[in-house]
């Protein structure tokens, strides 16, 4: 029989492990407390940013290595900041996407996964973001752990309270708070038997406790630098998570503003207006050109809502709108040209599935008498790239991981 000193053993000894192998993971471990839960809701484990809650006889059965694949599993979730991203989505599906990000990620840095744990290949390198519109509203899968972040949205799930979801069936509000000491601890006849359910985290504790965890995040990478024990999937985790990151429609109105100013013009007026050389305002007109990636990446609903954002600011800032449709070569009934007052739509006849390649439309664009103010490429930026970056600026949208050679590359998630 595995005794309560046997499992606290396991977990220290797997917390040091972590600190000695595995410096970046080991430093986010030690940032969450680990706190004995109560069996009535705690199956496996959980987090809510604060702690690591853990069932004694889940974690009795598990190998060292698996134990220290279930505690750096939740510290990733805390210091990616999973807790503050979920936004409107649905709490099951984030909480799926968040559990396919975070695993293959451990498993390339060489953790033994738990048994149940799910991987995908193909998520492999994805953000949380970019997973949750990939998975089924009636996906069977469940979380191995229970995120506890924030209130339990069964209503708007799949109503079958299994995974932590549903009701908590302890007589309490999923709202009401669990009394706690002055420490902010859990009150001690609540964990007799281990803790009982936290609270959810009130928007200023979210607020507070992401700063909190990027900080974490960044300092654990800095010693394991220096150690020379990040690995490069995790270095490059860390400097997208920590990079300003600014919104696509923001960078977007930022270019097309610029291009769109007003100047004054010293040309001559008509001999109506006198001899006088006056300064004038002369509004100018932006050239935009759009290029979607029809090779099947990037779907119809996508580039509707993309090209509505577009919309958006192209009446305000008089933008003149060039489409052009491209898998490997360029759509054949393109392309289609938008003025500043009409409305700009996806053509019915655009197609594409071929393969993919980026030098079509960029011949193209060389050979017009104008060339354009800016180019919108919307793509995955899997493909073949003409050798030279064009004269005119261009920003690549992109959906995926895949690096651009020239241009600025905006992630869309």
């Amino acid at each position: 029989m595995v005794t309560r000193d046997d499992v606290e053993t396991k977990l220290a000894a797997a917390r040091a492990r972590l600190i000695l192998d595995k410096p970046f993971l080991g430093a986010l471990v030690l940032r969450l407390p680990v706190v004995a839960a109560d069996p009535a809701w705690c199956a496996t484990t959980a987090t809510d940013a604060r702690a690591f809650y853990y069932n004694r006889d889940y974690i009795g059965a598990l190998s060292l290595e698996q134990t220290q694949f279930v505690l750096a599993h939740e510290a990733l979730h805390c210091a990616l900041s999973h807790f503050t991203r979920r936004q409107h989505r649905v709490k099951r599906r984030w909480d799926l996407a968040c559990d396919y990000a975070v695993n293959p990620l451990l498993v390339g840095d060489g953790l033994t996964p738990s048994p149940g744990v799910v991987l995908f290949d193909c998520y492999d390198g994805l953000t949380a973001e970019e997973i949750y519109p990939c998975i089924r509203e009636n996906d069977e899968q469940e979380p191995l752990d229970q995120h506890l972040y924030d209130e339990n949205d069964s209503r708007r799930d799949d109503g079958s309270g299994s995974g932590g979801y549903g009701d908590d069936n302890r007589g309490r509000k999923s709202n009401e708070p669990e009394p706690r000491d002055r420490d902010g601890e859990m009150a001690s006849e609540a964990k007799r038997d281990g803790a009982a359910m936290p609270a959810p985290l009130t928007e200023s504790e979210r607020e507070t406790m992401g700063v909190q965890w990027r900080q974490r995040l960044a300092g654990a990478a800095q010693q394991a630098m220096q150690s020379g024990k990040l690995t490069a999937s995790m270095a490059r985790l860390v400097d997208h998570l920590l990079q300003p990151q600014l919104p696509w429609r923001m960078m977007l109105a930022r270019y097309m503003s610029a291009s769109a100013r007003d100047d004054y013009s010293f040309m001559r007026p008509s001999r109506r207006e006198g001899a006088a050389l006056l300064p004038s305002l002369r509004s100018s007109q932006v050239e935009l050109a759009i290029v979607l990636d029809t090779s099947g990446s990037i779907g119809d609903t996508e580039m509707r809502e993309f090209l509505a954002e577009v919309d958006a600011l192209k009446g305000q800032l008089r933008a003149r709108v060039t489409l052009l449709g491209c898998d490997d070569r360029l759509s054949e009934d393109g392309p289609w040209r938008y003025e500043p007052w009409e409305e700009l739509r996806l053509p019915e006849t655009l197609a594409g599935g071929g393969g993919t390649s980026f030098i079509p439309p960029f011949d193209w664009l060389k050979r017009q008498d104008r060339q354009p103010d800016l180019v919108l490429y919307f793509t995955d930026a899997d493909g073949e790239f003409p050798q030279d970056a064009p004269f005119f600026p261009v920003i690549w949208l992109v959906k995926g991981k895949a690096p651009v050679p020239w241009g600025q590359r905006v992630q869309l998630n």
